[in-house]
């Protein structure tokens, strides 16, 4: 996939989903791809927070070819070195992580790179380093972040109304609690363990798609 289709993929994303180690075992990474790619998912980011720079690469190279039949991009958390290796459109960092600048420079001048944010003043200040597309959240209460006080929908109203980059709310978004997000002014989220979890992560992934276009 082309840097530049790649990046209009991105901003016509919707659904971003994560494949998370600590909810899916890499092992079933293949076919949780497939399952959420079918289901509509836009856009697809690996995350193994406790695995060593070799272990992400291992598990991403089979996630490729994947997102590249679907035709949509796929993003690594927190290696940047590993982008140009499994060929993913790019990464995306935490604020306690690497630069937008840096991260881009060890990624490849035309990698994506997203930043995670979780105030007003963090947001614009990763509009102002170049980010191509922020994270806003965690909107409620998550496990995956356990240590992160939940923003709400302020943030959300705050990113609705400030922010002119593609951003995605993420954090404790389920079904069940998708409409209020979009009511305060989403257009695009991220679901992790409300899919991964799900006994039907293709059903669902699809129904998310739905309320979001609606």
């Amino acid at each position: 996939m082309s840097p530049d289709l790649a990046r209009c993929r991105l901003f016509q994303a919707r659904l971003y989903a994560i494949l998370d180690s600590g909810y899916c075992p890499p092992a079933h990474w293949p076919h949780m791809a497939q399952e959420l790619l079918s289901g509509g998912a836009q856009v697809v980011q690996v995350r193994a927070k406790f695995a060593s720079p070799l272990q992400v690469i291992e598990w991403s190279l089979p996630i490729f070819p994947i997102c590249e039949r679907f035709g949509m991009p796929l993003i690594i958390n927190d290696h940047p070195r590993a982008v140009r290796i499994v060929g993913a459109a790019g990464c995306h960092v935490g604020q306690d992580d690497l630069s937008v600048a840096e991260a881009r420079r060890l990624a490849g001048p035309d990698a994506i790179i997203g930043k995670s944010t979780h105030s007003p003043d963090q947001a614009l200040s990763a509009v102002r380093e170049g980010a191509d597309y922020i994270g806003v959240g965690p909107v409620f209460a998550t496990p995956t972040k356990p240590t992160y006080a939940p923003t709400g929908l302020e943030l959300v109203r705050f990113a609705a109304s400030h922010i002119t980059l593609p951003f995605f709310c993420i954090g404790g978004i389920k079904l069940e609690n998708l409409d209020s997000v979009i009511q305060a002014g989403a257009s695009r989220v991220v679901i992790v363990s409300g899919l991964l979890k799900s006994s039907f992560p293709r059903q669902d992934a699809r129904l998310v798609r739905e309320k979001l276009a609606a």
